[in-house]
């Protein structure tokens, strides 16, 4: 069930008798003057939402957030269902041209690439965390 501000109520019936009242002429800047309004209403849901869930997580009630576990996990499958993709024409072209051999190569490298990926990524490939002073990241 969606909760239901009272103060953005009120603001959409005035936009809508304001419009009655001025016409069809004004309908955009209502329109966008309350889109305004609504999102507003929003950012101060969000940030409060936010405030609490850090006031949760400093008195111990909620653990504290990992960002980007679950990014991380769609990436490497995206990785793995990409490669696996592509290995039906790489194997393909492999044995039509090379045989057995060439299977066995093509399979070689995409287990390597994926296992590489899979164990976090060739280290130079990785976003740098910003420091300077060459210690380890």
């Amino acid at each position: 069930m969606a909760t239901h501000d009272p103060d953005l109520r009120k603001e959409l019936h005035a936009t809508l008798q304001t419009r009655k009242e001025l016409g069809p002429e004004y309908e955009a800047e209502l329109l966008e003057s309350f889109l305004e309004k609504l999102e507003e209403g929003v950012d101060r849901r969000v940030r409060r939402q936010l405030a609490e869930q850090q006031v949760q997580v400093a008195r111990g009630v909620l653990p504290p957030r990992r960002t980007g576990q679950g990014r991380e996990f769609w990436e490497r499958f995206g990785f793995a269902a990409f490669s696996l993709v592509l290995a039906i024409p790489m194997s393909t072209v492999a044995v039509v041209h090379t045989g057995l051999p060439g299977l066995l190569v093509t399979w070689a490298g995409l287990v390597g690439v994926n296992a590489v990926q899979g164990a976090g990524g060739w280290r130079p490939l990785r976003p740098r965390t910003g420091r300077r002073d060459g210690a380890a990241d």
